[in-house]
């Protein structure tokens, strides 16, 4: 089904207009962000984990959708994405300073596909609506995001919406029709679902969702990320992991720096690297 587009906000910075807008709407587009190379780039990287392995489990998932998690393991090129300028200059001016990356994933769409049930992707936290949000997803499209192949449906202003709001209508519903390069930057509390793909192609998103610095991630990042691997992340990847301090001592390691314990780790390694030898 067709949803309309007209009213949809699309902005080349997070400036105070567009502020204003995603406090009021829970959204903004950022159009055409990443290059077509660019978007090139990151499919190549996932193409090895796009072969059947990751299918989705459930209706929500979607039996024709593959998930592709641990993405900062996988390849420099997510890990670039995760701190694009772009992106966390927008965050800057939304989250407290310090906010992490919950998910990080690839949500490759088939045709076939049908549509989500409507969610927000705050959800996993229990505390009783309306209340401020704890994170922020952005959605990459790394294919052009169409009317028919699965673009984000979403219902502008619904992050404000108290439990037990009635459904939206069918009026109420805007469509993230964009083309590749654009992301769609979301509250976390904003009603959406992937839309049904009825298209014949494929349709591609990386979706990196940050919290704030107190709240628990969705993935273990660092146990996901070996820590020979991390030491070559840099120092803002780092932090979004979960490699920082968020005042006054959130997330010590036996009362230090976490980065400390990670140079240790790294030292003991390679002292184990060399007995071998």
């Amino acid at each position: 089904m067709w949803r309309s587009t007209s009213a949809v906000m699309q902005t080349a910075v997070m400036d105070d207009n567009a502020l204003a807008h995603y406090r009021e709407h829970g959204y903004v587009i950022l159009p055409e962000v990443l290059t077509s190379d660019e978007c090139s780039e990151i499919k190549t990287a996932l193409a090895p984990y796009t072969d059947g392995t990751y299918p989705g489990r459930n209706d929500f998932e979607g039996f024709h959708t593959e998930r592709v998690y641990q993405l900062i393991a996988r390849s420099p090129v997510f890990s670039d994405l995760v701190e694009h300028p772009t992106a966390l200059s927008a965050l800057d001016r939304i989250m407290t300073p310090g906010y992490l990356i919950s998910a990080f994933l690839a949500i490759l769409v088939h045709p076939g596909e049908t549509p989500q049930d409507m969610h927000f992707d705050d959800g996993f936290v229990q505390q009783p609506r309306p209340r401020p949000s704890n994170m922020v997803s952005i959605i990459w499209a790394i294919d052009d995001f169409s009317a028919t192949n699965g673009a984000t449906e979403f219902v502008p202003g619904s992050h404000l919406w108290a439990e037990g709001h009635p459904a939206p209508m069918e009026d109420e519903i805007k469509q993230a029709v964009m083309p590749a390069g654009s992301a769609l930057v979301m509250d976390g509390l904003l009603i959406h679902r992937g839309a049904a793909n009825t298209s014949g192609t494929d349709r591609l998103a990386i979706t990196p969702q940050y919290c704030e610095p107190w709240a628990r991630q969705q993935e273990n990042h660092i146990l996901a990320t070996p820590p020979e691997l991390t030491a070559t992340l840099s120092p803002r990847v780092r932090e979004l992991m979960g490699y920082s301090i968020h005042p006054p001592f959130m997330g010590h390691v036996g009362g230090r720096h976490p980065e400390k314990r990670l140079a240790e780790i790294l030292s003991e390694h390679n002292e184990h690297e060399r007995s071998r030898s």
